[in-house]
């Protein structure tokens, strides 16, 4: 299935600087910064530099620089948080419609700070 990118998203606005962000790290292809919403004490937002929508189409297009980058930006995100090992943390990635994604372009939410609860309710 191809994917559709929608460029005017609010992370490629904010990856272009259009919108402000409060950065935690920036890398040669990845973006983390602050959720205006928190959903926990701790909540950051790993983005890809490249336009991917889902989890899933970064996984099978992007490059093994890009792969490699972001999931050592998310490592370091944790660690410069002191999130990791410390107490816990929770990674997100919701894909589509069934997933409730808001924003098509992929992104990891890390939330920490607070005892999360179950993951789906029952």
């Amino acid at each position: 299935m191809p994917y559709s990118y929608d460029s005017q998203n609010i992370f490629a606005r904010i990856l272009r600087g259009e919108i402000p962000n409060k950065t935690v790290l920036e890398t040669a292809h990845t973006l983390a910064f602050h959720d205006i919403r928190p959903q926990a004490p701790v909540h950051v937002l790993v983005i890809p530099k490249g336009a991917y929508v889902t989890f899933d189409h970064f996984a099978a297009e992007a490059s093994a620089e890009e792969i490699t980058d972001f999931h050592r930006a998310a490592a370091e995100v944790c660690r410069m948080l002191d999130i990791a090992p410390g107490s816990g943390y929770r990674t997100i990635s919701n894909a589509g419609s069934h997933g409730c994604q808001e924003v098509p372009h992929y992104h990891l939410h890390i939330l920490a700070g607070k005892i999360m609860g179950p993951m789906l309710g029952h």
